[in-house]
């Protein structure tokens, strides 16, 4: 079935064209994504199809009552609103439904006649479809699972993180027939990440998205819209489908392009030595010329990141923390951190949001002091600083300004120099770009120029705080090409776990409570580590639990209790049915409506009463042996 249909749409604002005359169209169940380079549209194509923005010509169709959901970019609530208001008044298509029920149910009392009536049966209809009586049971235990417990507290005061996960429990929640998600994993933990990574791929929901995290996209969708020089390519396939055919479709277009070529030097020959033919095959073969010289100019555009480096020696003595503490009122961001930095050294950091990985990269650049402790800079160290706040730009400069304010000439090895507007070509900006003010940018864009302007001083030891947020994949490659090849030191927090596959070897785990741990190797290979490591915990647990009740004690079994024992052996099973009874009470209770301190606290006695009905079961079955 057919959800949605695109029909030659097209877009520009003032003089730049995002994109002209695009067809496709999404079916029931494809969970599709839209790849495309920073600058593009796809954040605009994403406003367009959910009715955010209007497209300059074209025609969108929808299939009749499908409901849609839209996740932006970068969610915007009131910062005064708190969390409770925000639920109770979201526009929801289920929180319409529910008002709309309740003021049914209003009037009907006030008013009770045939059109009251009709309207309330109108509305429980509408709940019923949309499956609306559970509408707060599932959002507490959604919010729940997305570590959003505090109603009380004011969107202005939430992280960047929090706000994210916040706007996405109320897109899942509403239950939409196609999703529409832009960039859904920015600003998520890993952990976030691979809940929704793992909802997403079991659910049978039509989805459209875009996104960088490769793992994501690889793993999720299975069709790809690729948009490429003003050009729709279909890719029915995941990630690495679509890289594949994407390179033997250059392939063939960079072949085709050298023929051409040949074909053109022949032609232009002809084309000079005979310059009174212009009629009849002759006009035919003219026309093909033309044809033919425009073939031959078709290459891929090399304004891409290809960045050499030429950073400063670096000497022996690099970073050295030495019992580093630092914390904000009680929460633990380091206690007691130990750690030399070593020439070469290639380091992820990885943790939950809000656990301190930015304070712990600010305390080494030196913009917040630790609590106690040491840290020592060696004096050839030259850092790259890349935040994730970003660098504000005066946007009112152009882009090639903006360069030549920190180097108008760049210089690499003996005799190797860029000029400022090569490097910007370099970095897939193009020069009709560079007399454009930065005001004219989209937010990739500014991402990847402020990302230039760190490289271009050639640090020697790099530190890069979520560096991946908002790049297209493009330079996401290109990047990682750089940085395989760097030969500083390397710090990286980021939450793409593909990235961090390509560039770091070992990383430092923010466990919480001023705790780190080091490991030895990617991301990939920690999260092996963590599985076979929870694996192993649950075999031992299982084999211990299985020995205990099998086991048989050397010496000849009792061959009756003594009278402490039957007490205890009859209290247990009053104990064990008692527990059984409670657990089954607030099985129960949590189906209620319930705030978010009592759900807490009724889980957490759960897990309590599961721990003693074991440990009582264990201890009677020993008993019931005797």
């Amino acid at each position: 079935m057919n959800y949605l249909s695109i029909d030659n749409i097209s877009k520009a604002f003032s003089d730049k064209l995002l994109f002209e005359n695009i067809s496709f169209g999404i079916e029931k169940g494809e969970k599709t994504a839209l790849v495309a380079a920073n600058g593009t549209g796809k954040s605009t194509m994403m406003k367009i199809l959910v009715g955010k923005e209007e497209c300059d010509k074209g025609s969108i169709a929808y299939n009749e009552n499908i409901r849609i959901g839209y996740l932006e970019q970068l969610p915007q609530f009131n910062p005064e609103h708190t969390i409770q208001e925000v639920i109770s008044t979201g526009h929801t298509d289920i929180m319409s439904v529910i008002q709309r029920y309740e003021n049914a149910l209003l009037n009907h009392v006030d008013d009770n006649n045939l059109n009251t009536k009709k309207e309330l049966e109108d509305a429980i209809s509408q709940m019923d479809a949309l499956q609306a009586w559970s509408y707060e049971q599932r959002l507490k235990q959604l919010l729940y699972t997305f570590d959003i417990t505090d109603l009380s507290q004011k969107v202005g005061t939430l992280s960047g993180g929090q706000v994210k996960r916040l706007a996405l429990a109320l897109v899942l929640l509403d239950d939409p027939d196609i999703l529409f998600l832009d960039e859904p994993t920015n600003h998520l933990d890993m952990g976030m990440i691979e809940w929704l990574e793992k909802y997403l791929t079991q659910s049978t929901k039509t989805l459209f998205m875009v996104t960088h995290d490769r793992y994501f996209l690889d793993r999720v969708c299975n069709k790809i819209f690729e948009l490429y020089q003003g050009t729709m390519y279909t890719h029915n396939g995941n990630y690495d489908y679509y890289v594949r055919k994407s390179r033997e479709r250059e392939e063939n277009k960079r072949i085709a392009a050298e023929r051409a070529g040949q074909l053109l030097k022949y032609e232009l020959e002809w084309m000079r030595s005979t310059p009174q033919a212009r009629t009849g095959k002759a006009k035919a073969r003219i026309d093909a010329f033309y044809d033919l010289q425009e073939k031959a100019k078709m290459r891929r555009d090399n304004n891409e990141l290809q960045f050499g480096s030429d950073m400063q020696r670096l000497g022996g003595k690099i970073l050295e923390m030495d019992r580093v503490s630092k914390s904000y009122d009680d929460t633990i961001i380091l206690k007691d951190f130990d750690y030399i930095f070593k020439k070469g050294e290639r380091i992820g950091i990885i943790g939950k949001n809000g656990i301190g990985k930015s304070t712990f990269l600010n305390m080494i650049t030196g913009k917040e002091n630790p609590d106690s402790g040491t840290i020592v800079t060696g004096q050839t160290v030259a850092y790259g600083y890349y935040t994730q706040k970003g660098m504000k730009f005066d946007e009112r400069k152009t882009v090639l300004e903006t360069i030549k304010d920190i180097a108008e000439v760049i210089h690499y090895g003996k005799d190797k120099t860029y000029s400022a507007d090569q490097l910007l070509a370099h970095f897939m900006f193009p020069y009709s770009m560079h007399r454009q003010p930065v005001s004219l940018l989209s937010g990739g864009e500014k991402r990847r120029l402020y990302l230039l302007t760190v490289l271009v001083s050639n640090p020697n030891f790099l530190i890069l705080d979520e560096p991946t947020n908002d790049l297209d994949l493009l330079t996401l490659q290109k990047l990682e090409d750089f940085l395989q090849t760097y030969k500083g030191c390397l710090l990286v927090v980021s939450h793409d776990r593909y990235f961090l596959d390509q560039t770091v070897d070992q990383l430092f785990v923010f466990e919480g409570d001023g705790k780190v741990k080091g490991f030895m190797g990617n991301y990939s290979q920690y999260h092996e580590y963590l599985e076979e490591k929870n694996k192993e915990e649950k075999r031992e647990q299982a084999a211990q639990k299985q020995e205990t009740r099998a086991e048989k004690p050397v010496t000849e079994r009792k061959k009756k209790r003594t009278y402490k024992e039957q007490k205890e052996y009859e209290q247990l099973a009053e104990d064990i049915e008692n527990l059984e009874i409670e657990k089954a009470e607030i099985t129960a209770k949590m189906q209620e409506q319930l705030d978010y301190q009592e759900i807490e606290a009724l889980g957490k006695r759960m897990n309590e009463i599961t721990d003693l009905i074991d440990e009582k079961e264990l201890r009677w079955l020993e008993l019931d042996e005797i």
